[in-house]
């Protein structure tokens, strides 16, 4: 591969990692309008317009090695894309809160096939020497899709509520790239999960499950928190929330260097941050204390997300897109779609219903859990 197909081949990867973030959080900013036009619906269905796009993509993830013996790489990304693309925006043109739901269920089947493709493709196409910086680049570009979707999705959504799913649009420009510079090869097709393909990667499984859960915990409950205990504004807020987004996507750009020059203590890194970032956190809802935990968690997420790919996707070599990246990629929603589930009771639990920051708290508790993880299963595991 020469070059400059080598540079559009990897553009054309990294747009679909561009897009995977998009599935709930693109959204995520319209929901409040969204509640108000379907008043008459249960909180419960408002709420599944964010969240069960996660578990069709879990369900799609586990078919993944399947689906790859039927259909080539550019089959199966366009089939995706061209899925995301019409049941994103067709979300803009439904006025039932049913129908809308299963096109969000559709979304979800589309971020499923392309998901595994926007890691594994880089492990089968590149030598494991680039597959730190490109790892690094893939969470810089899904972060920076968080940004953008966020930002564009909120000021669309003050035009009408369904204005916000016009973003989803975003995805052509990936079916352009794909159609022009993606290879058609078959990559290696397998039966799916098994427990010897788990027991072989169960410490990345168990870390990006971890990294979710402990990550999920800022989304659903920094605003809460921060309109709870200060007078700033809700621009302000959103500010920080997206600042937290570019600080992920900063460190995503450097993760190569940092994988070269200090990979013997990199799987440290992403647990501790997260303990340091909810430690200041739970101390309150002062401004600097909100700047600051938002950075190390933003520090955290922007190590934990490429580091558990690189290490993986090294170790399965270019069947990593059908063996280890849906287990992944199912990891991965699997911990949003659980972490208020389990973080809102463990913070009850242990330091009581009323305590508005105990979400925080719970996730100290579980970030020294990740630490202990990372610890006891990676001793033996360096990316030389």
């Amino acid at each position: 591969m020469n070059k400059n197909n080598s540079g559009k081949l990897t553009f054309t990867i990294l747009s679909i990692s561009l897009l995977t973030v998009m599935a709930g959080a693109a959204i995520a900013p319209a929901l409040g309008i969204i509640r108000d036009h379907f008043a008459d619906a249960p909180d419960m269905l408002v709420q599944l317009i964010v969240s069960l796009p996660a578990l069709f993509i879990i369900v799609t993830n586990l078919l993944f090695p399947w689906l790859c013996s039927l259909m080539k790489t550019r089959t199966l990304a366009l089939a995706g894309l061209l899925l995301y693309v019409v049941a994103g925006v067709g979300c803009f043109f439904v006025d039932n809160i049913w129908i809308l739901l299963a096109m969000r269920a559709l979304l979800g089947v589309s971020v499923g096939l392309i998901m595994p493709l926007s890691t594994g493709l880089l492990s089968y196409y590149f030598p494991p020497e680039k597959q730190a910086d490109l790892m690094g680049l893939a969470a810089a570009m899904n972060q920076m899709g968080g940004v953008v979707a966020t930002l564009l999705a909120g000021l669309l959504a003050n035009i009408s509520w369904n204005y916000a799913f016009l973003v989803y649009l975003l995805g052509l420009i990936a079916v352009v790239l794909v159609l022009l510079y993606l290879p058609n090869e078959r990559l290696k097709g397998g039966s799916g999960p098994s427990l010897s393909l788990l027991k072989k990667f169960h410490p990345s499984v168990a870390g990006m499950f971890l990294v979710m859960i402990l990550f999920f915990i800022y989304p659903t409950r920094f605003a809460i928190s921060a309109h709870a205990g200060t007078a700033l504004s809700n621009n302000t807020i959103t500010l920080i929330m997206v600042g937290l987004d570019v600080v992920a996507f900063l460190v995503g750009l450097v993760f190569g260097k940092m994988m070269r020059g200090f990979r013997h203590g990199m799987k440290y890194l992403a647990p501790t941050g997260f303990v340091i970032g909810y430690l200041f956190l739970s101390k309150g809802s002062t401004l600097p204390l909100l700047l600051t935990g938002s950075a190390f968690i933003g520090i955290a997420n922007g190590i934990g997300v490429p580091y558990l790919n690189t290490i993986a996707s090294m170790k399965a070599g270019k069947e990593a897109a059908s063996t280890v990246m849906p287990l992944l990629s199912a990891a991965l929603y699997l911990g949003q779609f659980l972490s208020p589930l389990i973080i809102t009771p463990l913070g009850a639990l242990c330091f009581g219903p009323s305590d508005i920051l105990a979400p925080f708290k719970a996730g100290v508790l579980i970030g020294i859990l990740y630490l202990l993880q990372a610890f006891m299963t990676r001793k033996n595991q360096v990316v030389e």
